[in-house]
């Protein structure tokens, strides 16, 4: 706010988007107006440069932007004749750069936050940064935890949204089923009127039920009984509103991670669990074939969180090679070092626990900082050259 002229703040619907723009300008000269407000819809569209211009010296907030893409270039014009910073703080529930309706992209004048549903450190009050912390060489052997079976199941079910943090159980299965319809019914429309509602909730219940698995667009059409030729469609739709994300495929050739299967999964665990239809007990049982993906779920979307704010630069990405050995989480940073998670569900390490990531130490060499197994344990251990077991709590505890 301090440095640039706009600042787009995107994230899926109740994720604390309204709350977090009204933060940032607490302190400043400022009109907020949403567009869900169907008269200040109406004013944007019918003369968009008046709209534009209602605070000429302070900012401008403008909450849920998808609405009315077309101040997106008044705005831009605008921008062009005064580049104060601070003077629009843009608020969207859909990705703007993604929408076929936005006439320009605000590049150089417009930086985007993609806000997500709360870490778990954010909902504990901790500095939650795993990848900086073993970065500076944390002593891993040393961590110990006290979370069980039963409170990961609980971390699962509840999920990041923060409407539904201090809900009982049978409210916040309420509040979910109000959450997709709503999506569904008005925002999909919205976006892309001619989706068949029906069909692409098929879709996101399948990315749920497989979490964190591996796209197979094929698979998806036949068991969603849609064409397998509408599956891209759906999924970029369901990117769009933050709703699904994708996990690209690690190589050091940059076109192969193009080409190759990316996962994808559900952007919060919450809501992943709720549309697979598994409550939170059926988790807690080992044998249960659902606890993998889950846990591995939730692995990732803290580290997605946490990118936004560590202390390290770092993407993340999955491998698997032709003879089926994978890693589940690559992190690469951007020195070109790289660590290697695997995530279990059990407490109990194995040796085969560890195939994927020794591959990944013979592979990089030196450029292999570390490979871990984040598991239901409850202390750190380490396992030879450069590899570890940690607690799965280590990633907002450690």
């Amino acid at each position: 706010m301090g440095a640039f002229p706009a600042l787009v703040i995107q994230g899926a619907r109740q994720v604390g988007k309204s709350t977090f723009a009204e933060m940032l300008v607490a302190d400043r000269q400022v009109q907020i107006v949403t567009l869900d407000d169907p008269g200040a819809l109406s004013a944007a569209v019918d003369d968009p440069i008046a709209f534009v211009g209602r605070v000429p010296h302070g900012t401008l907030v403008i909450d849920e932007l998808q609405r009315a893409p077309g101040l997106i270039l008044p705005i831009k014009a605008s921008i062009d004749r005064d580049r104060r910073p601070g003077r629009f703080l843009l608020t969207g529930s859909s990705d703007l750069l993604r929408l076929a309706r936005t006439p320009d992209s605000l590049a150089g004048r417009a930086v985007t936050v993609n806000l997500r549903t709360l870490s778990q450190g954010e909902i504990r009050g901790r500095d939650d940064d795993l990848m900086a912390r073993l970065r500076r060489n944390a002593d891993v052997a040393a961590f110990s935890t006290t979370a069980t079976r039963e409170e990961y199941a609980a971390i699962i079910a509840r999920g990041g949204y923060p409407e539904v943090q201090s809900l009982p159980s049978r409210l916040r299965s309420v509040w979910f089923d109000g959450y997709v319809d709503r999506l569904l019914e008005r925002d999909v429309r919205d976006i892309a009127p001619r989706v068949d509602r029906s069909r692409i909730e098929r879709v996101l219940r399948l990315i749920a039920s497989g979490q964190s698995g591996e796209l197979v667009k094929a698979r998806i059409a036949r068991d969603a009984d849609v064409p397998e030729t509408s599956v891209t469609t759906y999924i970029d739709l369901l990117e769009t509103m933050f709703l699904v994300g994708r996990l690209r495929h690690w190589s050091r050739n940059l076109t192969s991670r193009e080409s190759a299967k990316p996962k994808v999964h559900v952007t919060d665990s919450g809501l992943a669990l709720h549309l697979s239809r598994v409550k939170e007990g059926q988790l807690v049982p080992l044998a249960n074939s659902l606890v993998g993906p889950a846990m591995e779920g939730l692995v990732v979307t803290e580290l997605l969180r946490q990118r936004g704010w560590s202390a390290e630069e770092f993407e993340l990405f999955h491998y698997r090679d032709r003879d089926g050995l994978e890693v589940d989480v690559v992190v690469e940073f951007f020195d070109g070092s790289v660590i290697g998670i695997e995530v279990k569900s059990g407490s109990t390490l194995k040796s085969e626990h560890f195939t994927g990531l020794k591959l990944l130490r013979e592979k990089l060499g030196d450029q292999f900082f570390g490979g871990y197994v984040l598991n239901t344990s409850q202390h750190g251990t380490s396992f030879g050259d450069r590899l570890w077991s940690l607690p799965v709590s280590a990633l907002w505890e450690l």
